[in-house]
């Protein structure tokens, strides 16, 4: 845990506003590192007190989550599902080292809200790591729907590729197979059907889609043009 929390730590300095909010704040670092059952009591009572900033929520939770304590389960899912990703990854971590039955189910639900795709990544990518009854599924649902043109989560598709090859379902084969003809995910999909024993021939989706690219924009009366923006996940479409 030393590394994430003194990541978290360093962040969460540059958040504070105030000398109050130092005095707070060195009080949680100090109950963290004394790691005794009176302090995790005191942390616990952090993440239901009224008015206290998100920063002070986010240590404690991380804090009990990582170690086992399942108070942190509510916190920590609400900060998986938050718009900072920085705070999604921290949460994940906790969640991975939590030990809770209901981290999965409440992973797989935020992975597969089309709502929600925009912040998809760490709840794809924490399934991967869980090795759940939920992940499979859910990481084949997600993928299916990703594989559009053009979509702009492209990051999100092949976290859940790679995770797909890592679980080594070979429910997963169609899902990596449609996968392969995306540019952005051939090579990766091609790696993980390998790990399932199916190989791709990547070249030639790849060319194929190049090829088609230029016979649309020739069709239309121009050249390639340049590269498409990103889209609200951070990244450029899938075909792009």
């Amino acid at each position: 845990m030393e590394e994430e929390f003194h990541e978290l730590t360093d962040r969460v300095r540059a958040e504070l506003r105030s000398p109050q909010d130092l005095v707070a704040y060195e009080r949680l670092l100090g109950l963290a590192r004394k790691n005794t059952p009176a302090g995790r009591e005191e942390l616990a009572q952090m993440l239901v007190a009224v008015e206290r900033p998100l920063w002070a929520r986010e240590i404690a939770a991380f804090v009990l989550g990582c170690a086992g304590d399942k108070r942190a389960f509510e916190t920590l899912v609400l900060l998986l599902n938050y718009r900072d990703p920085v705070r999604c990854a921290t949460a994940a971590h906790a969640l991975g080292r939590l030990g809770d039955p209901r981290t999965a189910r409440a992973a797989a639900a935020l992975a597969t809200n089309p709502l929600r795709t925009a912040y998809a990544l760490h709840p794809v990518r924490l399934l991967a790591e869980l090795r759940a009854p939920q992940s499979v599924p859910a990481l084949i649902a997600t993928l299916e729907r990703l594989l559009t043109p053009h979509n702009p989560y492209w990051r999100v598709a092949l976290a859940c590729v790679e995770g797909l090859g890592a679980l080594g379902d070979r429910r997963a084969v169609p899902a990596l197979t449609a996968a392969v003809a995306h540019p952005r995910l051939a090579a990766a999909a091609a790696a993980s059907l390998a790990r399932l024993g199916v190989h791709e021939d990547v070249t030639a989706a790849d060319g194929q889609d190049d090829g088609e690219d230029a016979r649309a924009a020739r069709g239309a009366g121009r050249g390639p043009g340049p590269e498409r923006g990103e889209g609200p996940g951070g990244g450029h479409g899938l075909s792009g």
